[in-house]
């Protein structure tokens, strides 16, 4: 693969993001923008899009009333590559030129995690109840939803089956940036550390109840 298509870390792009809209997660580059009303938006969406197309590099766009999310990602090397942030710095000039403005909401991405002793034997339980498909991820076979809405589901193995806690808890990834935020805020609404010894990568944390959540932050 050449340099322009070599995939790229979030510590690399944090320096050429910094004062746009974009934040580096889970392998995509996320914006979101505030407008004036829904013209403005398509507006938006439309000049990007007449970018895209003489840069053959297309963003993932989700429009609302004043709203647009992109996503940009180089899928053929899985992951972010300098053409997203060439794209990137194309949009944000763009937006800049039209008034829009940086919108207020942080991309998040949310898992399932379902501990058991034979992910073979529980997964179709899941994959039928749920509608999801199997794919195949970094943690085994992992369950999607076909419309790409609802969060994944994967399964952790265990040796022995836990009996004293919920073997069903939430991951939820966020900009590595405010991965402590997040943490210290879980804390103060009555929440507490299990384990930080994976920290800055993920916190274990749980409830009063001691039902858990992760708070992870992605590689790539």
């Amino acid at each position: 693969m050449d340099a322009h298509g070599a995939l790229l870390a979030p510590f690399t792009t944090k320096k050429q993001l910094t004062g746009t809209a974009f934040v580096h997660l889970d392998g995509c580059l996320h914006a979101n923008f505030r407008t004036q009303d829904f013209a403005s938006a398509l507006e938006l969406v439309n000049r990007v899009g007449e970018v895209a197309e003489q840069m053959s590099h297309h963003p993932d766009v989700r429009l609302g009333y004043g709203t647009v999310w992109f996503t940009l990602t180089s899928h053929d090397a899985g992951g972010v590559t300098s053409r997203d942030l060439d794209l990137a710095a194309r949009v944000q000039q763009i937006a800049d030129t039209l008034g829009a403005t940086t919108g207020d909401q942080q991309p998040t991405r949310y898992d399932i995690a379902i501990d058991c002793t034979d992910a073979d034997a529980v997964r179709p339980f899941w994959r039928v109840g749920l509608g999801y498909a199997e794919v195949a991820g970094d943690d085994g076979i992992e369950l999607v939803d076909p419309r790409g809405l609802a969060p994944k589901v994967w399964f952790q193995n265990m040796e022995i089956a836990r009996t004293d806690r919920n073997r069903i808890h939430i991951d939820v990834y966020v900009p590595s940036d405010d991965a402590e935020d997040r943490v210290a805020a879980v804390l103060e609404a009555g929440g507490v550390v299990l384990a930080d010894e994976h920290a800055p990568d993920w916190w274990v944390l749980a409830d009063v109840e001691g039902n858990e959540l992760c708070v992870c932050t992605a590689a790539f």
